[in-house]
C-alpha cells in the first residue's frame, strides 16, 4: 500500500457522488461499485450489509454496500435521509479513513466511494484497500491457545493511539479487528466513526469490546489466561493513550 497522502476528490452531476483518492485513482466508473462487474469475487460478509473481496485496477479491495440494521431494515433497506452530501454515511466515513491513515493509524485506505441520489433519500457504497492475509480476532480466538499466543499488548497500544488521537470507533468487536500474517493489528469497518476531542468515551468503546468477547465466548473470558490478556490489553492501551496524548 502507498505510503502517500490521501487526495480526496468528490465528482458529482447532481445526483450521483462519486468521491475517490486522486494519489491512486483517476475518476472511477460507476460500475465499480456494482457487486457483478466483477466476476472473481467472494462473499465476505451478508446480513446488514454485504461485503465483497474484489481485484481491480485498484488492487485488491473490499466493496461495502451501505445496509440498514434495526426496525427500518425492512422499510428502508439501504436508503437513508438526504441532508446533504457532506452528512452521508459513505462520504464521512471515507473522509474519517483517510485522515486516520494520514495519521498512522492501521486502518484500509479508502480508495473510492459513491452516494446515489434519489429525491429525499440516498443510497452508497465503499470502496477500500483489502488487508492481505489477515483474519478476523474473533476467527483467531476460536482456535487453541490462542488467548495466551496472541499480543494483546500490541492491540491495546494501537487502540490508545487511536484513541489519544481522537478516533472513536462506533462499533468496536471482535470482529472489526483484524491480525495479519506478522501479527499486526488493524481497525476495520469505520462506519459512523467519529474523530473528536478523547473522553469517557474511549472507556465505552473498551467495555463495549469486551462485551463482543462475552457474547461470542461465554466464560470463556473468565479463565486466567483471558483475564491476563484482557488486563495487557488495558496495561498498554493506558500506556499508549499517555504517550500519544503527549507526543
Amino acid at each position: 500500500m502507498s505510503e502517500s497522502a490521501c487526495q480526496t476528490q468528490v465528482w458529482t452531476d447532481g445526483v450521483s457522488h462519486i468521491v475517490y483518492d486522486a494519489a491512486r485513482l483517476s475518476l472511477p466508473s460507476s460500475h465499480w461499485f456494482l457487486p457483478e462487474t466483477w466476476p472473481q469475487r467472494s462473499l465476505l460478509a451478508a446480513g446488514r450489509g454485504q461485503t465483497w473481496a474484489i481485484d481491480g485496477p485498484f488492487g485488491a479491495a473490499v466493496l461495502r454496500h451501505y445496509r440498514r440494521g434495526g426496525a427500518l431494515a425492512r422499510l428502508l433497506r439501504d436508503q437513508y435521509l438526504w441532508t446533504g452530501l457532506e452528512s452521508t454515511r459513505p462520504l464521512r466515513e471515507f473522509r474519517l479513513l483517510a485522515s486516520a491513515l494520514d495519521a498512522g493509524l492501521p486502518v484500509p485506505r479508502p480508495l473510492a466511494a459513491r452516494i446515489g441520489r434519489v429525491g429525499g433519500f440516498y443510497s452508497g457504497d465503499l470502496i477500500m484497500s483489502r488487508i492481505a492475509n489477515a483474519s478476523a480476532l474473533s476467527t483467531r480466538l476460536a482456535q487453541p491457545g490462542s488467548w495466551s499466543e496472541l499480543d494483546w499488548g500490541a492491540l491495546g497500544e494501537v487502540l490508545g493511539r487511536a484513541h489519544a488521537l481522537g478516533y472513536q470507533h462506533a462499533d468496536l468487536n471482535a470482529h472489526n479487528i483484524l491480525i495479519d500474517a506478522a501479527g499486526r493489528y488493524w481497525l476495520i469497518d469505520w462506519d459512523r466513526g467519529v474523530h473528536r476531542r478523547p473522553g469517557d468515551w474511549q472507556a465505552r468503546v473498551l467495555q463495549r469490546l469486551q462485551r463482543s468477547l462475552r457474547k461470542l465466548y461465554g466464560e470463556r473470558v473468565d479463565r486466567p489466561d483471558a483475564r491476563q490478556a484482557w488486563q495487557s490489553l488495558l496495561d498498554a492501551h493506558a500506556r499508549s493513550a499517555l504517550s500519544s496524548a503527549h507526543a
